[in-house]
């Protein structure tokens, strides 16, 4: 449906009466479900198969809504001000008055809350009037969405409705900063970049090595396409597709030809699910600049090669991408 005043009217029904609905963020496209109905949150982890106990992030319309549901401190607080509406998400400690489904915190005493900056996603949360639980619209583990008919095509009749609000603007998931503890921790690289993020609060630590996943995003095996990656490659093998960064003569796409980091974030899921679709035994990928939002780029690269399928594709791919943004 499109993003209409008519249609964000009909989806903001469809949550308060417990039905799932996806639409656009500034990152990709997420599922939504009442963070207050249990039955409803739970629709949202059998639609994506999702593990129980995996997080959800809740949206919320402006900040004053979000901190009904996350308790706020003067961090959190700076940090609101600075970065929200927009891709950041806080992990807060929870406020039990909100009511929040069990389902949505995996049982914790934390809670994940954002406000999304896209118009569509600030005005069905404006008009549901209620917290919305809205992990990626995607099948667990697979790539995240980043337009309406990567919902439909992978989901399907699982989603009661799917605002189309057009190709998402940053394209990979929000930055989640977890802050409960002495110092903050850095769950997840995203939109927002460490260096903004201490440039606001100073100091941002990493969770330690083989931590348990305790935010959205923190699995080591996530966001794969089905065909094999390999990264930091100079150039493709036979039988590989080469998906390249800067100036890559042999690449079938390329996410930035000029080498810029936000276009090649906006573009990376998008050419991954193209290249994935054209039957090629292995995607080779160009090194990506660890810096920035490089970082965020990285660890998605990162978590989908461990979680690829195995070679199964019928050989070289000739096509060349139309650059989706």
């Amino acid at each position: 449906m499109r993003a209409t005043a008519a249609g964000i009217r009909q989806a903001a029904d469809y949550l308060r009466r417990g039905r799932l609905v996806a639409f656009p963020t500034e990152t990709v496209y997420g599922l939504g479900a009442d963070a207050t109905n249990a039955d409803a949150v739970g629709r949202v982890f059998q639609a994506k198969n999702r593990p129980a106990g995996h997080p959800l992030i809740i949206h919320a319309a402006d900040a004053a809504a979000a901190f009904t549901v996350g308790a706020e401190d003067p961090a959190a607080a700076r940090l609101g001000e600075r970065f929200w509406p927009g891709p950041l998400t806080l992990v807060l400690p929870l406020r039990p008055e909100a009511g929040i489904a069990d389902a949505v915190t995996g049982g914790r005493s934390t809670v994940a809350v954002r406000v999304p900056r896209h118009p569509v996603a600030a005005a069905l949360l404006r008009e549901v009037g209620r917290p919305v639980a809205a992990p990626s619209a995607n099948p667990h583990g697979r790539l995240s969405p980043t337009e309406a008919h990567h919902v439909r095509d992978e989901l399907g009749a699982a989603v009661d409705l799917v605002l189309d609000g057009g190709p998402t603007e940053i394209g990979l998931e929000s930055t989640v900063l977890e802050l409960v503890g002495a110092r903050p921790v850095l769950l997840r690289a995203g939109g927002i970049t460490v260096e903004e993020l201490e440039a606001a609060i100073g100091p941002v630590d990493e969770p330690a090595a083989h931590e348990p996943a305790r935010a959205p995003g923190m699995l080591r095996k996530h966001y794969a396409p089905r065909t094999p990656l390999r990264l930091d490659a100079d150039g493709p093998l036979p039988n590989e597709v080469y998906l390249g960064f800067g100036e890559a003569p042999s690449a079938a796409c390329n996410l930035s030809p000029e080498g810029d980091l936000e276009e090649a974030a906006r573009n990376l899921f998008a050419m991954l699910r193209l290249l994935d679709a054209k039957g090629a035994r292995r995607i080779a990928v160009a090194p990506i600049p660890d810096r920035h939002l490089g970082k965020a780029i990285n660890d998605r690269l990162r978590r989908a090669e461990r979680g690829a399928a195995s070679p199964g594709g019928t050989g070289v791919v000739q096509t060349v991408c139309e650059r989706p943004s």
